[in-house]
């Protein structure tokens, strides 16, 4: 196949990870349609509709043979919506269903959605990382939406013969990342001393580089077809060696002093924290065996490399 007669519609290609996404299908060598929903400085992107059930798509899904779904109503810690759920599913659920249901009319072959692991859950346990099976639908708003549309897209995938490849991601990091992992970042550069030196958990990230590595993937594998993935970086890390390769990265040093967890529990129930402290002591770890196995894909960094690469391009 020749890629590049291949095109491909991005949606949400003006964010930290549909940037990357366009960017990287871009350099290898196909024809990208940036779908943004805000102006910006890029004059050749296409201005899309809000993601919702009457956005019409159909002038940006025009000659697309493939759809990267990027864009979403992003995980918040602190929603100010009276009724998160009703807003996750408006954007997450809804939206995307829509957008399929037009791409698969308008001739798409297949379609691409970067899902969440918080459709398994909020944690694993140590040692039993989170599979593509679900035992039970998430309780999670944000969680629950990007299920809901999992599950519409597979049938959407049964009734038209659109192939739909689901990506269920890890916390992405990279040039730009924002959130905790940019509040981590700020601590360590600063040098406070931070209470972790006896966590001894595993969490799964995912840096920017593997997801458009594997994105390039399974946009035209055979294999990944009407499939769920689990992707991360190898291996999954604890929160102190985390923090210690990003001081390493960083050229800082790894300030860690070790605290009872407990007692770190109970200081942040009070402060309104429990939940950020739950995420650094607690395991979310993927196991990415059927995307080794199916697709022959291994992530091109390890979490270390990619750190030192993150900062270096910095």
């Amino acid at each position: 196949m020749s890629l590049s007669k291949e095109s491909v519609l991005v949606t949400g290609a003006n964010g930290f990870i549909g940037n990357a996404v366009a960017s990287s299908i871009e350099a290898a060598g196909m024809k990208v349609r940036r779908a943004i929903r805000q102006k910006c400085a890029d004059t050749t992107a296409w201005q899309s509709p809000d993601l919702d059930e009457i956005a019409d798509w159909s002038e940006g899904l025009q000659e697309i043979n493939y759809v990267i779904h990027c864009s979403a109503r992003v995980h918040q810690m602190q929603d100010s919506a009276s009724d998160p759920l009703s807003e996750f599913r408006k954007v997450n659920t809804a939206g995307t269903l829509a957008l399929a249901e037009q791409a698969a009319r308008a001739g798409v072959s297949r379609f691409v959605f970067l899902s969440s692991c918080k459709v398994n859950g909020e944690q694993s346990t140590k040692g039993k990382p989170f599979k593509e099976e679900i035992q039970s639908p998430p309780q999670d708003p944000y969680g629950l939406s990007k299920y809901e549309a999992e599950s519409g897209l597979l049938e959407i995938s049964a009734k038209t013969g659109m192939e739909v490849v689901i990506l269920r991601l890890p916390l992405v990091y990279g040039p730009e990342v924002k959130a905790n992992f940019a509040l981590l970042m700020k601590i360590i550069t600063l040098g406070l001393p931070l209470p972790f030196a006896t966590v001894d958990n595993r969490r799964s990230l995912l840096s920017l580089d593997n997801l458009c590595d594997f994105i390039l993937t399974v946009i035209t594998h055979p294999a990944a077809a009407d499939e769920v993935f689990m992707i991360a970086d190898a291996p999954a890390v604890s929160t102190s060696e985390l923090i210690r390769m990003i001081a390493e990265a960083k050229g800082k040093p790894a300030l860690l002093f070790p605290f009872p967890i407990p007692l770190l529990k109970g200081i942040a129930s009070i402060a309104g924290k429990r939940h950020a402290i739950d995420r650094l002591v607690g395991s979310l770890e993927l196991d990415t065996h059927k995307a080794n196995t199916l697709l022959g894909w291994h992530p091109p960094f390890k979490t270390h490399e990619a750190l030192r690469k993150m900062f270096n391009n910095g």
